[in-house]
């Protein structure tokens, strides 16, 4: 799933290429894309982009004097940019597109969709606010006013593990699976901490390896090509998706944990003071 790091890069990189631009057609391929009706999707068709803005997850996509075209990847979703789009238009049928945007340059980009779990998703809308998405997001924590202090104050009182806060868009926009992995491990703490037991200076390490672990990534995808972003943001990765790889910090082990729709990895050495954490699923096949 694309989180903050690849969706800022797309965004600085749709601003580059979209920005002064109009959009002469917007064509759905796959009807489940479309989550609004009224304004319709067309009422962006002959309107030029003036600006492009992301809220945690969510593209937004500004035009003259009309609504907002916004757009969340998903987990299995991704924006292909081309220089010159086929004149011919798209066809409905099994394949990942499911829409396409071209503008009068005779560019543009199509929004995919791998698997059969089809949650990507499109909205037209006068405000971004009015995306249940986005009007639930918390703070994003690259913003200016996101501190240490903020941060403790987004934590208290929170009775889960660590890992799960990170997580919640409600709580802080922006981080998913994937990258609460590299905080909590250049944090050097285990994703099941409690968050009611953070100390002062654990929330500080917590609080510094976020901001530096997604300021990186960006620095990394800066200047990325949309369609490579993907294999930037892999290349990027110490822990997550690395099961069974040496750790870069300790060469211990990268272990994993795997639930019904998803897996996290962890380094035990780095974060769990060289215990492996209990596997339930795994646990249950063995038994």
């Amino acid at each position: 799933m694309p989180e903050l790091p690849e969706v800022e890069a797309l965004k600085d990189f749709l601003t580059d290429n979209l920005v002064g631009h109009e959009i002469v057609r917007v064509l759905p391929v796959a009807i489940s894309v479309l989550k609004t009706y009224d304004p319709p999707l067309a009422a962006v068709e002959g309107r030029e982009v003036t600006a492009v803005h992301r809220h945690g997850k969510f593209l937004d996509l500004e035009t003259d004097g009309g609504p907002h075209f916004v757009t969340h990847l998903a987990r299995a979703g991704w924006l292909h940019w081309k220089d010159k789009l086929r004149d011919a238009p798209p066809r409905p049928g099994k394949g990942p597109l499911a829409l396409r945007v071209a503008l009068e340059t005779g560019a543009g980009f199509d929004l995919t969709e791998a698997g059969t779990q089809k949650r990507l998703a499109v909205y037209v809308v006068h405000d971004p606010q009015q995306v249940p998405g986005v009007a639930r997001l918390g703070p994003d924590p690259l913003a200016e006013d996101f501190d240490e202090a903020r941060l403790a104050a987004l934590l208290e009182g929170e009775r889960r593990q660590i890992k799960g806060a990170l997580r919640d868009q409600s709580l802080i926009a922006g981080v998913g699976n994937a990258y609460s992995d590299e905080i909590l491990h250049a944090a050097k703490m285990s994703p099941f901490k409690p968050t009611s037991s953070l100390s002062p200076e654990e929330t500080s390490r917590l609080y510094g390896a976020l901001r530096t672990t997604l300021t990186e990534a960006i620095e990394r995808s800066r200047g990325v090509a949309a369609g490579r972003l993907k294999a930037e943001k892999k290349s990027g990765l110490r822990v997550h998706g690395r099961t069974g790889e040496p750790c870069p910090v300790c060469a211990d082990t990268i272990r994993e944990v795997s639930f019904s729709d998803s897996s996290l990895q962890y380094c035990p050495t780095c974060q769990t003071g060289g215990k492996p954490l209990a596997d339930r699923r795994l646990s249950r096949l063995l038994k």
